[in-house]
């Protein structure tokens, strides 16, 4: 049997723990341990998922093949190429980094180098998902709305996600969805938003018109006090709703006797298992065949998703300078 891959997590706060307590799930993953700016936080979901809490983050990098970055987006430009230049392939929280030149050194690295990038775009493992995708056909119109609440202070920093807009904090995931479902170029890009609570966009909607005549509307915002992530696909003869949060949704089809509702079948699991089993899955295939394997969220698909952010927050400082 292969030996397991040896992966680390840096930045172990609200996302980066999860991480770290589901690569102990993973089958072919070796958790080697974690790393934390704040030794109180990161000694302690060390302690949590029984690893090992290394208080330099070289000594971490040097014990492993694979590591997922989950510090601020701000960090993953410099984080990430400091982890590349020693041979470490990437788990890089979304989005990719804060700006897409950022990003494009950050992949001509590790081509360069022959290293994996994966990005966290987490809702495209989730269930209601890969119903999605076997079903769309041409979308004619996409909808979503994805709400939060305002995240919580933390000492010394500012709230989770809010050192960049909505639009890179939450609005990317389904910027990179739509992309995913509709592969055709984007031709205008329109959009609205302002700051609430933060420097920067707290609530933000942008639609976007392909080439190939699809229009998606998408919505976020981080000052809604209930949390809501939703999807809605209109395309010929067929009308997909489906609930992130719910893992469920509603097909409505047209037939001679007129419209036909049933529910989503959602082979249930849990997305963020599912995304780094992806990772150590393409880790392990490289060491032991020598040959890439893409993962399911690849680098280029991160930046893709940037390009089109950066649109849209150029169009809504066009109307709205901060």
């Amino acid at each position: 049997m292969p030996d397991k891959v040896k992966v680390g997590v840096l930045g172990v706060g609200a996302l980066g723990r999860h991480h770290a307590r589901l690569y102990t799930q993973c089958d072919q993953a070796d958790l080697v341990g974690v790393y934390d700016l704040n030794e109180e936080t990161g000694r302690r979901v060390a302690e949590e998922v029984g690893t090992t809490f290394y208080d330099q983050v070289e000594d971490l990098a040097d014990r492993v093949e694979g590591i997922s970055i989950a510090v601020p987006t701000n960090l993953h430009h410099k984080v990430g190429l400091e982890m590349l230049a020693k041979k470490k392939h990437l788990l890089l929280e979304k989005p990719i980094t804060e700006t897409v030149d950022q990003a494009r050194a950050l992949l001509k690295e590790a081509e360069d180098n022959d290293l994996i990038v994966q990005v966290g775009h987490v809702e495209r493992f989730n269930p209601v998902i890969s119903y999605l995708e076997q079903k769309a056909d041409n979308p004619r119109f996409i909808e979503s709305h994805r709400m939060a609440p305002y995240p919580p202070p933390r000492p010394g920093l500012p709230p989770r996600g809010t050192e960049v807009s909505v639009v890179l904090d939450l609005m990317i995931h389904d910027i990179d969805m739509v992309l995913s479902l509709v592969r055709s170029p984007i031709v205008d890009v329109d959009a609205v938003g302002i700051p609430v609570l933060s420097p920067t966009e707290d609530i933000a909607n942008a639609r976007l018109r392909f080439e190939n005549g699809c229009v998606a509307n998408l919505t976020a915002s981080r000052v809604t006090p209930e949390p809501m992530r939703k999807i809605r696909l209109f395309q010929r003869n067929c009308y997909l709703s489906l609930d992130y949060m719910a893992k469920a949704g509603e097909i409505y089809t047209r037939d001679e006797r007129g419209i036909h509702r049933e529910p989503v079948p959602v082979d249930d699991h849990n997305a963020l298992l599912k995304e780094l089993e992806d990772f150590v899955s393409c880790v392990a295939h490289l060491r032991e065949t020598g040959e890439m394997a893409a993962p399911k969220v690849t680098g280029l698909h991160g930046m893709q998703a940037l390009e089109v952010a950066e649109q849209v927050i150029d169009k809504i400082r066009l109307v709205n300078p901060l």
